[in-house]
């Protein structure tokens, strides 16, 4: 059990290094050229949606389904929806917005807790499924920071990512030591997660995608999605 909580604590934590790391890199993107700034910018927003994208139908909601009956199925992913769709409202009313940053915590906690399922007696599958996570956080990390990053009531905000880290930790050992005895209970956070990361990608995230006379931000959808898939391919 010793090896098994320590590997917990280490795969999560290199996924959750993910989210600053992300967040930096989105403060250097200034060294490219100028004229390659906003094809870039929308190409790794379209990235990171389809990285979400890939989460809802490749891990969450089969992952989810597989634990809880259908008609409880169907209400938490629409409750997951409704909520997260009623607190977006909410917070939008004030200046800025964290649309990004809320699906990829969506994105980044159930999964990261499904990883400490599967440690139990999934170990390797246990830590492809951290590197898929971090690949995903990488570029939910750098959408977030561009995000937030424009609302000057936020300081500190690298502190924020920073401090997202120990996230993984904590839901991953949650996930080892309580959610692998209750199944259904898994299942349902990654069902009402999926609701809400859903409303958020067509609510926030797809509508700063477009860019006429580009193709990098929809290739940028589709490869984030293909991340997704190849994670899922090697899990079978």
């Amino acid at each position: 059990m010793t090896s098994t909580f320590t590997e917990a604590i280490l795969f999560s934590t290199l996924a959750g290094i993910a989210i600053p790391a992300g967040a930096f890199l989105a403060q250097v993107d200034r060294l490219l050229p100028r004229w390659m700034l906003e094809e870039f910018r929308h190409s790794v927003i379209a990235f990171g949606g389809g990285a979400l994208f890939s989460a809802i139908a490749l891990v969450l909601v089969p992952e989810g389904t597989d634990r809880v009956g259908p008609i409880v199925a169907l209400v938490l992913f629409g409750a997951g929806g409704l909520v997260f769709g009623m607190l977006d409202h909410h917070l939008s009313q004030g200046q800025g917005s964290v649309s990004q940053f809320l699906a990829m915590m969506l994105d980044y906690v159930p999964e990261a807790m499904a990883l400490g399922a599967m440690l139990v007696g999934e170990a390797d599958i246990a830590l492809l499924l951290a590197a898929l996570i971090a690949l995903q956080n990488l570029p939910e990390g750098f959408n977030a920071w561009r995000e937030m990053s424009a609302d000057r009531h936020h300081p500190n905000l690298i502190w924020i990512f920073i401090a997202m880290v120990p996230v993984g930790p904590l839901a991953t050992l949650t996930g080892l030591l309580v959610l692998s005895e209750l199944p259904g209970v898994l299942g349902g956070i990654m069902l009402f997660s999926a609701g809400g990361i859903l409303y958020l990608l067509f609510e926030d995230v797809a509508p700063r995608v477009p860019l006429k006379r580009k193709w990098g931000p929809p290739m940028g959808a589709v490869l984030g999605f293909m991340l997704g898939l190849a994670g899922h391919l090697a899990l079978q």
